[in-house]
């Protein structure tokens, strides 16, 4: 009988064991540094209504505020989280009961940080022909960032960016597209974080663009800026050679003006050469005078030279009689 008693015993305990609820998979963390999210449905949904309760190293027990449900029932906690009094550096006490059996747990809560995803993502062509990737992120001081970026629908390139709230690509081309976001999570100077926020909302820039949405493109294309310097270059240039060389008048418009060999030669000379002339004068003698001379004298003949003037030209010359 005493055999029977204790095989009976040991069966009903080792039942009793079978039968006893697992404890629920409890799990905590600080949501951007805002509230604590407590959940406790990471394995299954409970079949029960657990009450929940928690508190912080030397403070007191309090009931939870704010459950989740699922299906009616309670999934999980959200609770106040004082930031100032930084409350993750202390030991974080957990209590869920369903009336006949109590769970308790104890968690730090230094690393179970999660960011909320960076916001107002925009990208601007910038005055230096880099694109430029910029974005808001809650307490940038305490954050280390990391950007995904893919080109014309190839595979994710994941880069980290540290303390900034920007990203450089450098001279992107304008026949690509170019897609990128960002995720955060506190670095190690703030305590550090095992987990990063969700990925923020794509922002996409370049051929074929199908997002409009914070999407600033003020600048000009590599190839137009280049075009462009190319141009004012060569217009430079070419009056330079106008202002430098005179000929190039004559060997563009000649053919069309048909002006005189020697005025185009020598048109934007100041100078030219005048020769001289010499004029002789005679003076008329009276009929009473030119009685008793002899025939031979009654005409007096003058040294009148016939005056030229030269205009210095191609050897030839331009004459005006005077």
């Amino acid at each position: 009988f005493l055999t029977m008693s204790t095989s009976l015993f040991l069966f009903l305990t080792l039942v009793g064991q079978i039968m006893a609820k697992k404890p629920p998979d409890l799990q905590c963390m600080v949501i951007n540094l805002e509230y604590v999210n407590c959940s406790w449905n990471l394995q299954e949904t409970p079949d029960v209504n657990y009450t929940f309760s928690s508190r912080y190293v030397s403070k007191d027990q309090s009931s939870c505020a704010e459950y989740l449900l699922e299906n009616g029932i309670n999934i999980g906690c959200r609770r106040p989280y004082n930031y100032t009094r930084r409350q993750r550096f202390d030991t974080f006490y957990t209590k869920l009961s369903d009336g006949s059996q109590v769970f308790q747990k104890e968690l730090q809560l230094k690393t179970k940080v999660k960011l909320n995803p960076p916001t107002n993502l925009t990208v601007k062509n910038g005055s230096d022909f880099n694109l430029w990737f910029y974005w808001n992120q809650t307490n940038p001081k305490c954050v280390d960032s990391e950007v995904r970026i893919r080109i014309n629908n190839s595979d994710w390139e994941i880069l980290s960016v540290f303390h900034k709230q920007s990203y450089c690509q450098k001279l992107p081309s304008s026949s690509s597209r170019y897609e990128l976001q960002v995720r955060s999570k506190l670095k190690y100077d703030c305590g550090d974080s095992e987990y990063w926020s969700d990925w923020s909302e794509p922002v996409v820039w370049g051929f074929n663009n199908t997002t409009d949405t914070n999407i600033r493109n003020n600048g000009i294309s590599v190839w137009t800026a280049v075009l462009y310097a190319a141009g004012a270059t060569t217009l430079i240039l070419l009056v330079m050679i106008l202002l430098h060389k005179n000929y190039l008048f004559s060997f563009f418009f000649k053919d069309w003006f048909h002006f005189p060999k020697g005025l185009i030669k020598d048109g934007f000379n100041s100078t030219f050469n005048e020769r001289a002339c010499t004029v002789s004068e005679y003076q008329p003698v009276s009929r009473s005078d030119s009685n008793g001379s002899d025939s031979s004298n009654l005409t007096t003949s003058t040294d009148q030279t016939d005056c030229s003037i030269t205009i210095a030209g191609d050897g030839a010359g331009l004459k005006a009689s005077v």
